[in-house]
């Protein structure tokens, strides 16, 4: 294969955040990450704690979502959920921009929303995603195009202290013409973009979209370190059956097809 069992597994944030998830749901989760040796659990702030005990020795660390997943929350109220969650034992966050404000070109208040939280997270030792949620910003906004709004994004962000600039949340759905609700998630084209737009200490993560192994490659090939994933159990299941198969493991799959 091209990438080890372990490079594609520690890519792996196991998203544990639809709204219906019960404990004992949660705790499964924990347990599968834990059994594939994946990076992380993206859970609920309330249930951090217990995270870090179902996960306790398993080398699968806890992240925690902040202001998710509409990024509307204010930012002290993002700092202290920080706050809450890093006290708890969260070794990740994954926030959400304050996306009306971003489209206002408030952008001072942007970079001070995201510094807020980044300076928490690593007053505590962790370290901190910052979603954009690209299916709303298709069209651009506050006179830039789409792609120059993101840039812009990467640049603040960067500026404010980010870890990963991150894609989505995978609830970012858009209403349809015909009534209908959907959304892409994580592409290619903003992978690339969001991979040129920022330094190489900051790293990039896919979310939404990315739902077998060869979209899973095609993240790391387009230089993204972590992706947000439900169908973990599947992806690396593959991986062992290509492995003993004696596959190559190229990057022929595409992303952005919705469904995290």
């Amino acid at each position: 294969m091209k990438y080890s069992y372990s490079d594609l597994a520690k890519m792996i944030d196991h998203s544990l955040l639809h709204p219906t998830m019960t404990d004992a749901d949660l705790k499964a989760g924990c347990e599968l990450a834990a059994k594939y040796q994946v990076a992380s659990v993206c859970i609920k702030p309330y249930a951090v704690k217990q995270a870090v005990e179902w996960l306790r020795g398993s080398g699968v660390l806890v992240g925690c979502v902040i202001g998710f997943p509409h990024g509307n929350s204010a930012t002290e109220s993002k700092r202290y959920e920080t706050e809450l969650a890093c006290k708890d034992g969260a070794n990740e966050i994954d926030m959400v921009i304050n996306l009306g404000k971003a489209l206002s070109a408030d952008w001072d208040y942007v970079e001070a929303d995201v510094k807020a939280v980044c300076d928490e997270a690593h007053k505590h030792g962790a370290m901190v995603k910052v979603i954009f949620e690209n299916d709303y910003l298709t069209s651009g906004g506050a006179g830039l195009s789409s792609d120059d709004f993101k840039r812009k994004l990467c640049q603040i962000c960067e500026r404010a202290g980010a870890d990963w600039v991150k894609t989505s949340t995978g609830y970012g759905f858009v209403k349809q013409p015909d009534g209908s609700y959907n959304y892409k998630g994580a592409t290619e084209h903003d992978l690339a973009l969001m991979r040129a737009s920022c330094s190489p200490k900051v790293q990039v993560k896919a979310a939404g979209g990315v739902r077998d192994l060869d979209g899973l490659i095609k993240v790391r090939d387009l230089g993204g370190t972590r992706c947000g994933a439900t169908a973990t159990a599947a992806m690396m299941v593959d991986y062992r059956k290509r492995e003993a198969a004696g596959e190559s493991g190229g990057s022929s799959g595409k992303i952005g097809a919705g469904g995290y």
